[in-house]
Parts: structure tokens; sequence; C-alpha cells
């Protein structure tokens, strides 16, 4: 297989370096794209060992979209896999959380693709050819309580994700959508709270015990993150596990992701069993 050139958002660190790293070490070109760079490139010295390069880029700034251009020309001109995996979490109460930081959620996690696909696409569009992976969550499909914010902006990208795989498909660009459970990344150790705390009646609550179960599953979690990195490179290049699986859009990871899953749409299928007469009776 010839190299592809991958440019992969968010590579400091977890599963985005681990993607990195794997795609590189599979005999690819990978444009790693950090905040910081310099201190990227000192934490994951792998990466610049294995023939990457570092791209300064934060996905919330308006200038994402020719930043990204730039760095494709640079690199050849041609783009055939693009990694939205940039993103964090703000958990708590919505009623906590200010407006400038919901806005900062969904500029990064929702917006920041966005950017980042506006520098990419007219690329593959031109080449006929490219794939897309925007790394969701679990909580794309299954909102715990705390994470409403986080899983709104994770929703978002979901039937984004679904939309851009029904455009994009007469361009030959195929979209996947990957959706980790918990991995054994830094997520449960730097995830945002609201400034202002917790509002007391909410102590106690299942929104307090979801925070507090979070914070003691660090450092546990069960998830590989250079096993997920491998299953990825799998899905998009349709080798090892993967083959045979050029039609599907969602790739949940890990068995807690698959087991909520599943009872998500178990969940569903009964709500819409219920609701089945109700909506057959509104027509005129």
């Amino acid at each position: 297989m010839a190299p592809k050139t991958w440019l992969v958002t968010g590579a400091s660190s977890g599963l985005g370096t681990a993607i990195a790293e794997v795609v590189l070490r599979a005999g690819h070109k990978v444009i790693a794209t950090a905040r910081n760079p310099t201190k990227a490139a000192q934490e994951n010295p792998q990466i610049e060992e294995l023939g990457g390069q570092w791209l300064q880029l934060d996905v919330t700034s308006t200038d994402t979209a020719k930043t990204v251009e730039d760095a494709i020309r640079q690199a050849g001109g041609s783009i055939d896999v693009v990694v939205n995996n940039a993103g964090y979490s703000l958990l708590g109460s919505i009623e906590d959380m200010s407006e400038a930081e919901i806005q900062l959620q969904f500029s990064t996690n929702v917006f920041g693709p966005v950017r980042v696909l506006k520098g990419v696409l007219p690329f593959m569009r031109a080449q006929k050819s490219g794939t897309v992976v925007n790394v969701g969550s679990i909580a794309g499909l299954d909102g715990l309580p705390c994470c409403a914010m986080y899983a709104g902006t994770k929703f978002a990208l979901e039937g984004m994700s679904e939309s851009l795989s029904r455009e994009l498909k007469p361009f030959g660009i195929r979209v996947i959508l990957v959706e980790p459970g918990l991995f054994r990344t830094k997520f449960l150790s730097t995830f945002a709270v609201p400034a202002a705390g917790l509002t007391q009646d909410y102590i106690g609550t299942p929104l307090d015990e979801s925070l507090q179960a979070f914070r003691n599953h660090d450092g546990t979690q069960k998830g590989d993150p250079l096993k997920g990195a491998q299953r990825i490179l799998e899905v998009v290049t349709q080798t090892g596990m993967a083959v045979g699986t050029d039609d599907v859009l969602r790739v949940p990871l890990g068995p807690d992701c698959f087991n909520r899953f599943q009872t998500k749409c178990d969940a569903l299928q009964k709500n819409l069993s219920k609701m089945k007469e109700i909506a057959h009776s509104t027509d005129y």
C-alpha cells in the first residue's frame, strides 16, 4: 500500500498521540497538530523520530482553515486522511457553566472540526478521494449525568458526521465516526469544571456521583490507546480486523462503549415501539 498523508489534530497526548505513532510506524506520513508543538515534541519525541512533523494549530482560531490549507500545500498539495481528534470535556451542571465556558466547549469540539474540514475538503474533492475521521465518544450516543455540555458537542458531531457521510460520498470521500469508551489517557485527569463550582443542591445527586466516578477511574481505564489507534488505522485502510467494514460509519471502541451502545439501541427501540400509535396519529 502506498504511503498516505494524514493530518491528526490534538496529537499532543492521548489517543491523538497514539494515532500519529501507529500511523507513522505503518509507513505513512503524519502532520501532527498541537497548540504548543514545542512542548508536544519534547513530550513525544517518537513522533519526529518516526518522520512525523508538528504543526502549531489551535482549532478555536478563525485562521484554522488557512493554516491547514498552507500545511497541506507545503506537504505536497494532497491529503488522504484527516483525523479530527482535538477536544476536551467540560463536566458539571449547566446551571454553573458560564456562557464563555460553554462557547469554548462548542468552539473546540464542534466548530473546531468544521474549521479543519473547511481547510481539508477542497483538496479531497479535487482529488476525488480521502477519509475523514471524526473522533466522537460514547457520550455522543449516551449522555451521562454531569456530561450535558460535553455530550451535547459529541451528539452534534454525530449528526454532522451522518450528514457529511452522505454529502461527501459522490466525491469519493469516506467519513468514519470513532466512538471511544474509556481509554487510559489524560481525559479523566484534565477535564474542565465550571469556575463557579457545583451548586449545593446537586451534591449527592447522580450528577455529583458521576463526577466522582470519573475522578476515581482515572488511571484504571481498561482501554489501551495504542490498540484503539491500531483499530482506527485498520478501519481507514481496510486491513487487519477491519477488512469488509468499508460501509461502516460508526466505529465503537472498547467493551464499555459497545455495551452502552447496545443498551441505548435497546432503549430507543422500546421508546419507538411505545410511541408508534401516537406517531401515526398526527397526519391530516
